[in-house]
């Protein structure tokens, strides 16, 4: 079968990769989708399972930092475009490992910079499409909104390997001309998120009626976005994006955590008809972490104004979507929580 394009999907078996994979698969034919993925604790073939067999996908298991494997992938498949979505993603564990996130996600990052550079000899019709954090702007206070033009800022370890990431990737852009895009999402949520993150974690906890551990006074804010309005931003900017831009994508959601684990209490509480209140009775506040920034906020003005692009699913449809998805797929849950996983990390909020 012939393409008219073939592209580069790092970390697809993952939450946000897995949306996109399945995207770009089923909308467009006529390009040939290759996923790689290293299949970390994170990463689960299971969430592509509706697409594994379609003609124009395919599956490589490896690693960014082989540059061996880049080699042989990129002579191979002679990639038009790359969307790299895969890093380590999680706060808590940068502080407890930060060089495995300054492995993947700058090194990783640098090396398939490296095997573009040295494969795409003509640039013309060619894109590395980057995938990044609003983490890497640091904290902001009771007011203002995070744009492309805000300096960087970051706090955690995974902040500031993201922000090396970004770094490098405007780099390669302005000493090797390398056709680069760039965007920094807000959070993310919805189906086939691993359930270390606040919301899945929250779900499943509910569901079991354990603790809902919450950081600090629970007044930590961020802008939350459904994931699949995140898998069509992407694909707008990679298709109608400027080269050498970065593009800022919300949800125009802003939840302190306490009140979206109250939020999600309440949609639990009914979907499993159990007495109102009941599992706000679980919600335990835990020591915070170090280094938590206060407050994130998206100002997404510039991809609506050039691009198009806005969410269309809004918080409290997005979380009683995601509490039934889960709901209604608990199998996948405990098969990627090997059941244990859930335990331990409740214990390490715990202890914080």
């Amino acid at each position: 079968m012939a393409f008219s394009s073939t592209l580069l999907i790092t970390g697809g078996a993952g939450f946000i990769g897995s949306h996109l994979v399945r995207r770009f698969v089923n909308k467009y034919p006529q390009y040939r989708i290759v996923n790689l993925d290293l299949l970390t604790y994170a990463g689960n073939l299971e969430n592509l399972h509706d697409v594994e067999q379609a003609p124009n996908y395919t599956f490589v298991k490896g690693d960014i930092n082989d540059e061996a494997l880049l080699d042989e992938l990129f002579e191979t498949y002679r990639f038009d475009g790359v969307i790299h979505l895969a890093a380590e993603s999680h706060v808590d564990r940068s502080i407890s490992n930060p060089m495995s996130f300054i492995q993947t996600n700058v090194f990783g990052t640098v090396r398939l910079l490296n095997a573009a550079r040295k494969h795409w000899t003509d640039k013309s019709g060619k894109r590395f499409y980057h995938i990044s954090t609003d983490e890497v702007y640091g904290s902001l206070g009771e007011t203002g909104l995070f744009s492309e033009t805000t300096p960087y800022d970051p706090r955690s370890p995974y902040s500031a390997s993201k922000a090396a990431s970004d770094h490098f990737v405007r780099a390669y852009f302005h000493t090797y001309d390398l056709p680069v895009v760039l965007s920094n999402c807000s959070n993310n949520y919805g189906p086939y998120q691993f359930p270390e993150k606040l919301i899945p974690l929250m779900i499943h906890n509910i569901f079991q009626q354990k603790p809902l551990p919450v950081y600090g006074d629970g007044k930590y804010t961020r802008d939350w976005l459904w994931v699949e309005d995140h898998a069509d931003a992407i694909d707008t900017v990679f298709h109608k994006g400027t080269i050498g831009e970065t593009y800022n994508i919300g949800g125009n959601n802003e939840w302190k955590n306490i009140d979206l684990v109250h939020a999600l209490c309440d949609i639990m509480d009914e979907l499993l008809e159990r007495p109102a209140d009941a599992s706000r009775q679980l919600i335990h506040f835990v020591k915070d972490r170090p280094g938590h920034d206060r407050r994130y906020a998206i100002d997404a003005e510039k991809i609506k104004s050039e691009l198009g692009w806005t969410p269309t699913v809004g918080a409290k449809d997005g979380l009683r979507r995601t509490a039934e998805w889960y709901l209604a797929h608990s199998g996948w849950l405990e098969r990627v929580t090997s059941g244990a996983y859930l335990n331990y990390y409740t214990q390490q909020y715990h202890n914080r």
